[in-house]
C-alpha cells in the first residue's frame, strides 16, 4: 500500500490538472467529454473520502431498522423483502430516517452542490 500520495490526493490531481490544463485547450465534444471525465474523477475523489463513513451509518441504521447483522447488500435485500411482504411499514418513521439519511449520503458523494441537497431542511451541514 502506498502511504504518500494517497488515492484521493492521486485522483484530485489529475482532475485538477484535467480542469484547469487540459479543458481549456479542447472545444466542442472533446471539452465536453474532458468535463465528464474532471467530473467523474470528483465523485470518485468524494467516494474515497465520505464512502467508508457513509456505508458504516448505512449498515448500522439497517441492523437498527432490522435487527440483524449482514453486509449492506444483505441487510438491503432483506429490507426489500420485509417492505414486499408486509413485515416492515413503508410508513413506519424509522424506515423513513433511514431512507432520509442513506439518499442525503449518496447525494452528497455524487452531487453535493444539487439544490435539493443544498436546501434539504434534513441536511447536517
Amino acid at each position: 500500500m502506498m502511504d504518500q500520495p494517497s488515492a484521493a490526493e492521486l485522483v484530485t490531481a489529475v482532475r485538477e490538472f484535467i480542469e484547469k490544463h487540459a479543458i481549456p485547450q479542447l472545444s466542442g465534444r472533446t471539452a465536453f467529454h474532458g468535463r465528464v471525465a474532471a467530473n467523474a474523477l470528483a465523485i470518485v475523489a468524494r467516494e474515497l473520502e465520505q464512502g467508508p463513513a457513509a456505508e458504516a451509518a448505512e449498515t448500522a441504521s439497517l441492523r437498527a431498522l432490522l435487527g440483524q447483522d449482514g453486509t449492506p447488500e444483505a441487510l438491503n435485500r432483506e429490507l426489500c423483502r420485509r417492505l414486499r411482504d408486509g413485515r416492515i411499514d413503508p410508513m413506519d418513521p424509522a424506515l423513513g430516517r433511514h431512507l432520509v439519511a442513506t439518499t442525503l449520503a449518496k447525494v452528497a458523494i455524487d452531487q453535493p452542490t444539487y439544490a435539493g441537497f443544498v436546501h434539504s431542511p434534513h441536511r447536517t451541514r
